[in-house]
């Protein structure tokens, strides 16, 4: 039971005898958020350029989600993918229509939607070529989640090795090089999967001519390519789905994070193609994905994002959030580099270790994160103003000195 009288040294206590230790925690813990700011139990504020790992693309207590969710906690939270409801017809309409494609399933996170993903084309192979057997290409220094079918196609060993033997038939290319991927296509490759943006590996946006050539390889060769917008996706880079700003459009995309802003919901997404030669009554199932609870969520996210021209924003502010970062790359030493897109965007740090300066920062009030080894990740709220990128630089050159 909580103590209201624990200090946050000893609630962090309670906390490592209770919850299995599989996180290294920062040493603070979060009570409110407000805006672009969270507080933590003792009151002190932070600004949040990390977003919960760009799921809160809201932010905290937007206008009119809080209400949403409310509103249909008070009409029903769970009924079952044995009945329709309406929240998931809505939501699932607007997906469709955001992401241009045809066939949603709504799953409660972005590793169960890399599971749908797989498995829709693994069975989209085996109804084209009769039987089963067919491999997988994932791109190194990838990440799509942590169950034994995501693990597989995460192009870390790092992650993998000790949960080894995990699903066979996967294959590993270079993102960004187009002939490394050819090299690994043989009669049994059904599908190529990759990240349009690498998020974990250290914020690499795709080339256009890469993904422009895993189109061509995949329609010429009858492969599913399968697009990871879990991170990127949704807002992030200025477009609903960072492919959109390329122009290659995916046989099957996965979404999650900031899908519903906070709570737990994501979904894969099909083509015409895809969906009508794959998953059929009896593949695939959850229990608990597409209730209404989430769904109005999503329902909700996509309504804002549409009144409040969340994409629009993104697009006006990210030039000025990109130049004061190219700032910091000129003034300090330890900042050799920026990439990214939009709001996605990463600092490659040298010098000293980037948990370093993490940790500097939520010392003074600012919540950033890491990438890959190198790189500090900045993934705030979509709806951060100039202000904010200003006093998210102050904090940081405080830091870098």
């Amino acid at each position: 039971m909580k103590n209201t009288t624990m200090n946050m040294h000893d609630q962090i206590e309670e906390a490592e005898v209770n919850i299995l230790h599989t996180y290294n925690r920062f040493p603070v813990v979060f009570e409110r958020g407000e805006g672009c700011y969270l507080y933590d139990t003792e009151g002190k504020k932070y600004l949040d350029f990390a977003a919960g790992i760009a799921v809160s693309a809201l932010g905290y207590h937007y206008p009119g989600y809080d209400e949403a969710l409310q509103e249909q906690i008070g009409k029903l939270m769970h009924i079952s993918n044995l009945y329709y409801n309406q929240p998931v017809i809505e939501a699932g309409a607007k997906l469709a229509l955001a992401s241009r494609m045809d066939k949603v399933f709504f799953t409660n996170s972005g590793t169960e939607a890399i599971e749908g993903a797989l498995k829709a084309a693994k069975k989209y192979a085996y109804v084209r070529d009769g039987h089963a057997g067919h491999e997988i290409i994932a791109m190194n220094h990838s990440f799509h989640g942590r169950s034994i079918g995501a693990l597989s196609v995460t192009g870390n060993a790092h992650y993998r090795e000790a949960f080894e033997p995990l699903m066979g038939g996967v294959k590993f290319a270079d993102f960004n090089d187009l002939e490394s991927v050819k090299v690994q296509i043989t009669d049994k490759t059904c599908a190529i999967l990759t990240e349009t943006v690498q998020g974990e590996g250290g914020i690499y946006p795709a080339d256009k001519e890469f993904l422009e050539g895993l189109r061509k390889i995949c329609d010429e060769k009858d492969i599913l390519l399968i697009f990871d917008e879990i991170q990127c996706g949704m807002g992030r880079t200025g477009y609903y789905f960072a492919w959109q700003a390329y122009g290659v459009q995916p046989d099957i995309m996965t979404c999650a994070k900031a899908l519903g802003s906070g709570v737990p919901v994501g979904a894969f997404v099909l083509n015409k193609k895809a969906a009508s030669a794959s998953l059929e009554p009896g593949d695939h199932g959850t229990t608990y994905g597409g209730n209404p609870f989430v769904c109005a969520a999503v329902s909700k996210v996509f309504s804002i994002f549409e009144k409040d021209m969340i994409l629009t924003h993104v697009q006006e502010l990210t030039p000025y959030l990109e130049q004061r970062l190219d700032e910091l790359v000129e003034e300090f030493d330890c900042v050799s580099g920026r990439r990214g897109m939009g709001f996605m965007q990463g600092l490659v740090i040298v010098g000293r270790p980037v948990g370093e300066v993490v940790k500097k920062a939520l010392e003074a009030g600012l919540l950033v994160i890491s990438a890959g080894s190198d790189v500090l990740r900045l993934v705030p709220p979509l709806v951060i103003t100039r202000d904010h990128v200003d006093e998210m630089i102050e904090i940081l050159k405080k830091c870098l000195k």
